[in-house]
């Protein structure tokens, strides 16, 4: 099983953003260090310390902090989790991504989405109710750049005329892709294109993903494509020595970062009238630490993390896994850098036997 490494490029309250890049760094070059296959950068935006973000984090430009990063290592890969992809033009962003597949030399996993918040499509003036028919238009534009010698396009949002981009991937014909599915819907229209399928543990419980891979797998099938898709699934993992500090260390961090989260959710079904965010803002509202650890989180012991991590592989399907491994940003960074030692001897080596 792929095994990657989740990083929101934090920053907190009293630190310098130099800070918080500094950190960012170190933390990959401990990815590299420690084995992980891959290391996953979030996408960002307008979210400070102390404001309504779910995360505070520098990390607004993915592509230029993972540049940084090809640069000073040389075995791990490079994934977005996730490009949100309604918030820019197509082809420049083709461009950008072909410069660091050929930088990384083809390291490059394209992790691609739309975001279930309205918060970064504001502070861009881009129309929220716009972002699924923009995000198939961009990433047919995307294609065809990557792939032909000269290509035109003409669609709502995006118009192209005869235009030769330069450079292409390294990877043929382009870096793997990888949608992120956050709603019900999405996930058969992820199968339909024929993508991988990042799925979080954000807004979807565990007792709740076996029906919905189900359905982009279905969905899958039902297209035509080959196999049943790969699933990479991201949640937030705590390792320590004894359980009991495995489940008070991160718990600071955990429960306000859910009660952030379901703000978020009703800020966003105000604005837009969704059944399904109010229905996650009110799972939310009575969700206990007890829950959180049963459906939400992997934390514990070496030997219980692999055991609960084999059974989601089993069980899911799974073709790898993300770990979050500071989920809420508030677990200090020494327990942190403990906790990944931990999984990376203890944890890693089980799931891939």
């Amino acid at each position: 099983m792929d095994i990657g490494l989740m990083m929101d490029s934090d920053y907190h309250e009293g630190q310098t953003q130099q800070e918080a890049f500094d950190q960012a760094l170190a933390l990959a070059d401990l990815a590299e260090t420690l084995g992980f296959d891959g290391l996953w950068l979030a996408e960002r935006h307008f979210s400070a310390p102390g404001g309504v973000a779910l995360i505070a984090s520098v990390g607004s430009s993915p592509l230029l902090l993972a540049t940084a990063i090809a640069a000073r290592t040389s075995r791990i890969r490079l994934g977005t989790a996730v490009l949100l992809l309604p918030l820019g033009h197509p082809v420049r962003l083709a461009e950008e991504v072909a410069t660091l597949d050929h930088l990384s030399r083809g390291r490059l996993d394209l992790g691609i989405g739309r975001s279930s918040f309205p918060r970064a499509y504001e502070g861009y003036n881009v129309p929220y109710e716009e972002s699924r028919a923009r995000f198939r238009e961009y990433l047919d534009v995307m294609r065809l750049a990557w792939t032909q010698p000269r290509f035109s396009y003409t669609g709502t949002f995006y118009t192209c005329r005869d235009l030769e981009v330069i450079p292409k991937p390294f990877q043929h014909p382009y870096p793997p892709l990888h949608q992120a599915a956050a709603t019900r819907d999405t996930f058969a229209s992820i199968g339909t294109m024929g993508l991988s399928l990042l799925v979080a543990l954000i807004g979807t419980p565990l007792s709740e993903l076996t029906a919905v891979i189900a359905e982009y797998q279905a969905a899958w099938r039902v297209a035509g494509h080959p196999g049943q898709g790969e699933v990479r699934l991201r949640l937030p993992v705590y390792v320590a020595e004894t359980l009991q500090a495995a489940q008070a260390d991160p718990y600071p961090s955990v429960m306000p970062y859910y009660e952030r989260l379901r703000q978020g959710y009703l800020r966003s079904a105000q604005g837009f009238d969704s059944a399904e965010r109010t229905a996650r803002a009110a799972q939310l509202a009575s969700l206990t630490y007890e829950e959180v650890m049963q459906e939400r989180v992997v934390f514990g012991t070496p030997r219980l993390v692999v055991r609960r991590l084999h059974a989601l592989q089993q069980s899911l399907g799974l073709s790898g896994i993300i770990i979050e491994p500071n989920a809420g940003g508030a677990i200090p960074a020494e327990l942190v850098a403990r906790s990944m030692d931990l999984f990376a001897r203890e944890v890693a080596p089980s799931l891939r036997e």
